[in-house]
C-alpha cells in the first residue's frame, strides 16, 4: 500500500519537541513529509504555486504557526483537501492571560477574532491538553467535532530511566529548567528554597534565561544553596535531569499556566523522576489523583513547595519509591504508543 503524505506547512523549528515527536510519530504511521518552508508566511499560498508543490493527503500546520494557518487554508481549498493544525497556544491567550500586554479590551477582542477565524478555517485543530480543547471550543469558538488532543510526551530514545548516580555526603539537588517567566514561577522557586537555608543538603539548581532570571539572582543573594545555570542543549537535558533527585515543573497561578503540562514533565516522568508541579485540570484524572510520581501542590505558594520538597528528603527511599512510580504514569499516560493511538484516531476522522 502506497504511503500517505503530509505537506508540513509553515516556518517551523525541526529541533522544538513538539514537532520532534509528531514527525516520528508520523513517520511510524508510515505518512511521508513533505517540508514547505515559505519565505514570507503571508505569501505562502502564491509561493507554493510558484513553486509547483504537488499535491499531498493533508496539509499539517504545526504548532506556533498561527500566521501561517490562512496560505495554508487557500491551498487546500484549491487541492480540495484537509487541513490540519497544530498550534500548541493560543496566541490571544499568551497576549492576554499570561503577559497582559494588550492595552484595551477592543484591541484584546481583535486579536481573539483574528485567532477564531484562522482556526475556524481547519478541519482539525489538534490541543495538547483537555483544557486548551476547553480554551479553543468556549473562547475561540472552535466548533467541538474538530478539536482532537494529542499529547506532547517525551522523546523516549534519549528521555529515559538510568541508574541512579550516587552522591556524597547524603546531598540532594531540585532542579528546575526552562524560561524565567511568570508562568513558570520562578520566583516561587526561589522563595521556597530560601525557606530551607538550613538544610545543608540541599542544593537548589535554577537552569535557564528569561525576564525574571535577574530578580531571581537578587532574590537569592544571601542564599548559597541556590544556584543557577545557563541554558543545556536540548539533547544534553536527559544528562542534566539524571543528576538531579527532584524535578520542578511550573508554579505560576495564570489562567494559562493552568491550562498546560509542560515539557518539563513529561521528560522528567519519561527519565522516571519524581516531579513536583503546580496542580491543574489539564492533567487526567488518574494523574491528578497519583499518590507518588508526580506531587501537586497550589500555584504561587512557595510555601507549599517547600513542604513537599521536605516530605520528600526527609525520606530518601521514598524518592526512589517515586522515581518507579513516575516513569509508570509516564508509560500509562503519555508514552509514544498512546500519541500515535491519538494520532491515528485524527487521521481517521479526516480520511
Amino acid at each position: 500500500m502506497k504511503n500517505r503524505s503530509i505537506l508540513w506547512w509553515g516556518r517551523f523549528d525541526k529541533n522544538y519537541s513538539r514537532n520532534r515527536i509528531i514527525r516520528q510519530s508520523l513517520k511510524r504511521l508510515n505518512y511521508q513529509l513533505i517540508d514547505f518552508i515559505p519565505l514570507i508566511s503571508e505569501f505562502g499560498f502564491a509561493e507554493a504555486v510558484l513553486r509547483n508543490i504537488k499535491k499531498t493527503d493533508f496539509v499539517w500546520v504545526p504548532c506556533f504557526r498561527q500566521r501561517d494557518i490562512a496560505s495554508a487554508h487557500k491551498w487546500c481549498i484549491k487541492h480540495n483537501i484537509k487541513l490540519i493544525i497544530d498550534p500548541l497556544i493560543s496566541s490571544w491567550d499568551k497576549r492576554v492571560n499570561e503577559k497582559s500586554n494588550v492595552f484595551s479590551q477592543s484591541y484584546a477582542n481583535k486579536i481573539k477574532q483574528r485567532e477564531s477565524d484562522l482556526f475556524n478555517k481547519a478541519d482539525i485543530i489538534i490541543s495538547d491538553t483537555s483544557k486548551h480543547s476547553e480554551l479553543f471550543i468556549k473562547d475561540l469558538l472552535v466548533k467541538k467535532n474538530k478539536v482532537r488532543t494529542v499529547f506532547v510526551g517525551a522523546e523516549e530514545s534519549i528521555f529515559m530511566p538510568q541508574k541512579t548516580i550516587h552522591k556524597p555526603n547524603n546531598s540532594i539537588e531540585i532542579l528546575f529548567y526552562g524560561s524565567f517567566i511568570s508562568l513558570q514561577g520562578t520566583q516561587v522557586i526561589v522563595n521556597a528554597a530560601k525557606k530551607m537555608a538550613s538544610r545543608s543538603n540541599i542544593k537548589w539548581t535554577l537552569l535557564g534565561n528569561g525576564p525574571d532570571l535577574l530578580i531571581c539572582k537578587k532574590l537569592a543573594e544571601a542564599s548559597p544553596h541556590i544556584f543557577f545555570e545557563g541554558t543545556v542543549d536540548y539533547l544534553k537535558l536527559p544528562e542534566r535531569i539524571h543528576k538531579a533527585d527532584i524535578l520542578l515543573g511550573i508554579f505560576g497561578d495564570s489562567k494559562k499556566a493552568s491550562n498546560v503540562i509542560p515539557n518539563k514533565v513529561y521528560q522528567a516522568l519519561a527519565c522516571g523522576k519524581t516531579v513536583i508541579t503546580r496542580s491543574s485540570m489539564a492533567y487526567p484524572t488518574n494523574i491528578r489523583n497519583a499518590k507518588n510520581g508526580i506531587i501537586f501542590i497550589d500555584p504561587n505558594n512557595p510555601e507549599a513547595l517547600k513542604n513537599a520538597v521536605q516530605r520528600l528528603v526527609n525520606n530518601p527511599k521514598s524518592i526512589q519509591i517515586s522515581n518507579v512510580s513516575a516513569r509508570a504514569i509516564y508509560d500509562k499516560n503519555f508514552s509514544q504508543s498512546i500519541i500515535i493511538n491519538q494520532l491515528q484516531k485524527v487521521f481517521s476522522t479526516v480520511s
